[in-house]
């Protein structure tokens, strides 16, 4: 190979590296950002990925998580449920575990119905309709309390590696009409849905709360031994 070939090569190489190694680097590495690091600051909350179910707002969250990610929020109108604030970071980095977070928001009915009157814009998808917030509405929403948190990670999780983890459910449950197995952590607010060959969906709220989503398993599933 001619030598002013090589020599191209190389400074191609050594370029290249460079740039990686000038490239920001968002992945958090903190126990606190661990999915399975759950705690209760005070029996009415949980607290997990620096998150205090219950008691942080939307706006606090937005400023811990920065550096990860921009912030979206909208109302969204299902075809087939009620109207609901979407909020979500399309993707973390937390100890190098990628991952999507959605939140819940402690919105009032009445207060979403407003929202949806002043929306800005409205965009159809297959499932509803899209709703862009005003910007009063959005500062409202930041101001407002996260209710539950849903952490999908971007990888499978085997089974194995869940119970290491998470430790054994108080209660296994699978949805008659889907099949989809939930993992039931009343103690700690947390629910692990997953499904064969998917990746696994976990969700936390506040253990006062987890009726809420455990009533409507209980009835529309089978208890699993």
């Amino acid at each position: 190979m001619d030598k002013k070939i090589i020599l191209g090569v190389l400074a191609l190489v050594v370029v290249s590296i460079s740039l990686l190694l000038m490239l920001p680097d968002n992945t958090v590495s903190t126990p606190e950002t661990l999915p399975w690091n759950i705690t209760h600051p005070t029996p009415d909350t949980t607290r997990v990925l620096g998150v205090t179910l219950g008691k942080s707002t939307l706006g606090e969250v937005e400023l811990a998580y920065k550096n990860q990610a921009e912030l979206e929020i909208s109302l969204f109108k299902p075809n087939d449920a009620p109207m609901g604030i979407e909020a979500y970071f399309d993707e973390v980095n937390f100890n190098g575990l990628k991952a999507k977070i959605v939140l819940t928001i402690s919105v009032s009915p009445e207060e979403i119905q407003g929202m949806f009157k002043r929306g800005l814009r409205m965009n159809s998808t297959p499932s509803g309709k899209r709703i862009t917030l005003a910007p009063d509405d959005l500062t409202r929403v930041r101001a407002s309390t996260v209710a539950s948190l849903a952490y999908l990670p971007n990888v499978r999780l085997e089974e194995s590696i869940l119970a290491k983890r998470f430790g054994e459910p108080a209660l296994r449950v699978r949805e008659k009409e889907t099949g989809i197995t939930h993992w039931l952590y009343p103690q700690h607010g947390l629910d692990i849905a997953m499904s064969e060959g998917e990746k696994p969906l976990m969700q936390y709220l506040p253990p006062k709360d987890f009726d809420l989503l455990r009533a409507p398993l209980l009835e529309h599933g089978e208890i699993l031994k």
